[in-house]
């Protein structure tokens, strides 16, 4: 990647073709005409997010400080909806000017919904179970396109475009019906078919639930007040009567500050709800909606508006269809979850992170795009110095996270044998991000190509485990860059390719396995169900299956747990250890062992599979298109921290283990502040009949109590203890 005298920046260079990419300014604009034409004005962006998130936090204090109730919040959300914004809708659709509306543009909105509707639908209806997944298709897609346009978006797109191109601002009044009116009772029609199904006798007709979802549609009052709008839009010329005009914009401009003041306060409590259970479920969702959505949004006005004469308003549009994807989830997803009661903890803790996951993101976006011009070699030092920091940092955390792989001895068990192998090549990964730093200021050819090697195919290695051969072929076929920095493009378009095709299988298999395993998962959930409904008689049998597994759960009593062990297979019995703290150190390193730590495990498949999506996007979005822009370096420099801080994750995942780090830290910290001989109460403070009992115990029934909990079982005529 090279740095040219006219603030270009050139790279991937293929045999008999130049592929170059201009992230600053037009391809026939110098930085000065680019600085007077400038499409966006950040000046005001700041103020309108300390005014959004402000209101936002003043009505968050009043709920969490209950100086609003919830039975108050309750009135002042169904005035938003169905009085202030009503009619503001009206007011705008009245007014709208059509002549100016670029058609195109909400085409590509209208698909791109339209897409990641059918994809998150599609997705939901094949992973989740069949008590609840068609609630869950409907709520999940409505939840990744319904996007808060007019109490939060507006306010920032008037900060950006109302000086420089204004019109944008009526595209707000045109997009949001899309969902409303359209996307919505789709939705709708989900979560009516999984309640007619949840009623087991069906009373209700197909055509009955259509009908239903149809009327409560039309009951709408923003959709009722969108079609009258656009009704009287033709009848009354494009104004509003002189006797209702005052009335109109009395409800309309009430709506900015409640609508915030109540987004606050719906977040009142909303975070305690999320569970384990849904962590995996959010980070998908909110991959969709705020990852997938605006590159989808970008990509679709790229490709279908071609008449535009101007080069300079079809960038802004396509950057301005962008920011639109970012918008976050809409507060009233959340009351149509109430309101069908299903998915509500992970529609509510979604839609409080979205936005604030939302306000950097625009921030930095809007902050790239109105930067008039950028020095590309200054860039790629900065994106070389971020992924040199953030290799440091993750392969400290790596150090530390692959012996406690070992010393904890999981890594000789499924699935950990896998996880200490992608934990190599991330180690791997940052040795050689490290190196490559420092290798590539030199002259050296052959060492460049050493560094490469290990780099390109640990890296190669975290995404699918047959990198020599994707290496290989770069190594043999591939054309040297000449004056590059940046190893993802060492060999230009040729390593772009393999890494695009390379991450596409592996977000091929990876979502494939975790499809899979999903339904897998609620398949063994119904098989449980049903063996738990049969007798324990039939279950505790004296010839147990040979499959049976080592380590037999016993309904706890206290802090104990009974493990049956296989001490021996040569059909004796072994003696049971006489030292108690010895069976029970035994028990505890089975336990350790034994856990497969499979949410972790999933947890980690998922951001992964969520980091080959950003590199694939990256890849597709350099190769198709020629000047990919100032948005692309937001991309650019997501996939480095991603690509080379993956030891971050593994370290949050598995380096903290419970039995080997925490317990001990814990037990140590607490000997280190209360005193060794303060660890148990002192038996004075205690009545003298409980200090006899314990006594008693003690000395004659304690070691009985440790010999009876731990049973021996027969199998085969071998001994288990």
């Amino acid at each position: 990647m090279t740095a040219d005298n006219t603030g270009r920046m050139t790279t991937m260079e293929a045999p008999g073709t130049a592929s170059s990419f201009n992230l600053s300014y037009g391809e026939n604009e110098d930085p000065e005409t680019a600085a007077a034409s400038s499409s966006m004005s950040i000046d005001k962006l700041l103020p309108a997010l300390l005014e959004c998130f402000g209101i936002i936090l003043c009505g968050y204090i009043a709920g969490r400080a209950n100086i609003i109730t919830s039975t108050q919040a309750k009135g002042l959300g169904n005035f938003v909806s169905k009085f202030a914004l009503p009619a503001l809708l009206f007011k705008n659709m009245v007014l709208l000017d059509f002549g100016n509306v670029i058609w195109p543009f909400l085409w590509s909105i209208l698909i791109a919904k339209v897409s990641v509707f059918c994809i998150v639908c599609v997705l939901t209806l094949i992973v989740a179970s069949p008590e609840s997944r068609y609630s869950k298709a409907g709520l999940f897609s409505i939840f990744a396109t319904q996007s808060n346009d007019f109490a939060l978006g507006y306010p920032i797109v008037e900060a950006l475009y109302k000086s420089t191109y204004p019109e944008y601002l009526q595209y707000i009044y045109l997009v949001a019906p899309v969902s409303l009116m359209f996307l919505n009772p789709i939705g709708f029609g989900f979560c009516e078919v999984q309640k007619w199904k949840d009623q087991g006798n069906n009373q209700q007709s197909k055509l009955r639930v259509v009908g239903h979802v149809l009327l409560q549609v039309l009951k709408n009052p923003i959709v009722f007040m969108v079609v009258i709008g656009i009704i009287a839009h033709f009848v009354l010329h494009q104004t509003v009567p002189a006797f209702m005009a005052e009335f109109v914009d009395g409800l309309a401009n009430s709506f900015g500050g409640a609508a915030l003041f109540y987004l606050g306060l719906t977040m009142v409590g909303q975070l305690r709800k999320l569970t384990k259970s849904t962590v995996v479920t959010l980070i998908l969702l909110l991959t969709a909606k705020l990852l997938l959505m605006p590159l989808i949004c970008k990509d679709m006005v790229d490709l279908l508006d071609n008449s535009n004469t101007s080069a300079l308003n079809h960038s802004s549009l396509s950057d301005y269809a962008f920011l639109y994807g970012v918008f976050p989830t809409a507060p009233s997803v959340a009351i149509y979850a109430v309101y069908y009661n299903a998915e509500l903890e992970v529609v509510t803790s979604g839609m409080v992170i979205s936005t604030f996951l939302s306000a950097p993101i625009m921030y930095v976006s809007a902050w790239l795009l109105t930067m008039h011009w950028m020095d590309p070699q200054l860039l790629m030092n900065s994106l070389q110095n971020v992924s040199f920091n953030i290799s440091i940092v993750s392969l400290v955390a790596l150090v530390w996270t692959i012996p406690v792989m070992f010393l904890s001895k999981k890594f000789k068990r499924l699935p950990h044998v896998f996880t200490v192998n992608l934990f190599l090549a991330q180690f791997l990964t940052c040795i050689g991000m490290i190196l490559w730093y420092f290798v590539v200021k030199g002259d050296s050819f052959i060492l460049q190509i050493l560094t490469f090697s290990v780099l390109c195919t640990s890296l190669y290695s975290t995404y699918l485990w047959i990198p020599a051969f994707a290496t290989a072929i770069l190594l043999f076929c591939g054309v040297k860059m000449p004056d590059t920095i940046d190893a993802s493009y060492f060999y230009g378009e040729q390593q772009i390719i393999c890494t695009t095709v390379v991450i596409a299988l592996s977000i091929i298999l990876g979502g494939g396995s975790l499809v899979c395993l999903s339904r897998g998962s609620w398949t063994q959930n119904d098989q449980n169900q049903e063996g738990n409904s049969s007798s324990d008689e039939d279950l505790l049998t004296e010839d147990e299956p040979e499959s049976q597994t080592l380590f037999e759960p016993v309904p706890p009593s206290g802090e104990l747990c009974s493990v049956s062990v296989l001490l021996t297979s040569s059909g004796q019995c072994e003696n049971r250890c006489e030292s108690t703290d010895c069976l029970l150190v035994q028990v505890e390193e089975l336990q350790q062992v034994a856990d497969r730590q499979e949410t972790r495990h999933l947890l980690i498949c998922v951001l992964l599979t969520v980091s080959l999506l950003a590199n694939l996007s990256s890849c597709l979005w350099l190769l198709f298109n020629r000047d990919p822009g100032r948005l692309y370096l937001e991309l650019l420099f997501f996939c480095a921290v991603a690509n080379y801080g993956q030891g971050l994750l593994s370290f949050a995942l598995f380096g903290l283990d419970k039995h080997l780090i925490l317990l001990p830290f814990k037990k140590r910290l607490i000997s280190l502040w209360y005193g060794k001989k303060q660890e148990e109460p002192p038996q004075t403070d205690l009545p003298e009949d409980i200090r006899m009992t314990c006594t008693q115990f003690t000395r004659y029934h304690k070691q009985q109590c440790f010999h009876d909990i731990v049973k021996t079982r027969s199998h085969l005529g071998e001994c288990f203890s």
